[in-house]
């Protein structure tokens, strides 16, 4: 008896001690269950309040939804918004759940997850705002340059979006804090590049053009030049009239003049 007894220690413990456990699991699962309810109410709201706002026609028009069809995503921007409500929710109840256990290593990583959703909720909003204004920003330059005469206008307003995207693109990365200073010296040198070969190029190739232009912004001082010398004006010389009474001399007809007569001595 004495031997059964020392072997049925331990499981009598565990008993014990999973007696002690029971509550808090049950708990848990209540919690998540909660939590579960809870997050599905989230993501209907978030996707019917954006809905609401005409929010998927921003994220149409700068082009994101047509990118995640293109990755094989069955829903829109709209719907991935309402996709990280549940997901935040369902994590925090995750949390309180886990804490409620005691198991601590779980409860530190899914609190960074935690943390990472409303970052990623933050880039993505900037990353539609950004492609949106960068589609309108786009179109003005093209329409601009359209109107100015200039050629490739299409690519004009193209490398102004395009650069814009990349400006959206790297603060989004920033607010997720991934390579935040790799990003930073990426975009640096980046746009340096673009300035020092749009320079170049200006300098090089449109010399003329940039005279013209700083000739038009800052015009040069130059010394006043009178104005050119003009004479006075002379009328036309006309004889003068016979004074009445006077007598005329017509010439006979046929031209022929009569020949002069001279003073008798």
């Amino acid at each position: 008896m004495d031997n059964l007894a020392i072997h049925l220690e331990p499981a009598r413990a565990m008993l014990f001690q999973l007696g002690a456990y029971l509550p808090r699991i049950l708990v848990a699962l209540l919690v998540i269950a909660g939590g579960w309810l809870v997050a599905k109410a989230a993501r209907f709201a978030v996707t019917r309040g954006l809905r609401a706002i005409n929010f998927q026609v921003l994220t149409e028009r700068a082009g994101l939804d047509g990118f995640l069809r293109q990755a094989g995503a069955r829903g829109d921007t709209t719907a991935l918004f309402g996709l990280l409500a549940y997901g935040l929710v369902l994590l925090a109840a995750l949390l309180i759940a886990f804490n409620g256990l005691g198991l601590s290593y779980v409860t530190a990583l899914l609190s960074r997850v935690l943390w990472f959703i409303p970052n990623l909720f933050i880039a993505l909003l900037i990353l539609a705002l950004g492609t949106y204004f960068a589609r309108f920003v786009g179109d003005m330059v093209s329409a601009y340059c359209r109107r100015a005469g200039m050629a490739d206008t299409v690519l004009l307003g193209k490398a102004a979006q395009y650069a814009i995207v990349l400006f959206s693109v790297l603060i989004a990365l920033d607010q997720l804090r991934i390579g935040g200073d790799i990003v930073r010296q990426s975009f640096l040198i980046v746009l340096g590049g673009i300035v020092f070969a749009l320079a170049l190029a200006f300098g090089l190739g449109g010399r003329d053009r940039a005279a013209e232009c700083i000739e038009e912004w800052w015009p040069r001082k130059r010394p006043a030049t009178p104005p050119p010398h003009t004479p006075p004006h002379t009328p036309p010389h006309t004889p003068p009239a016979h004074p009445p009474g006077a007598a005329t001399h017509t010439p006979p007809a046929g031209g022929h003049r009569p020949p002069p007569r001279h003073p008798l001595p």
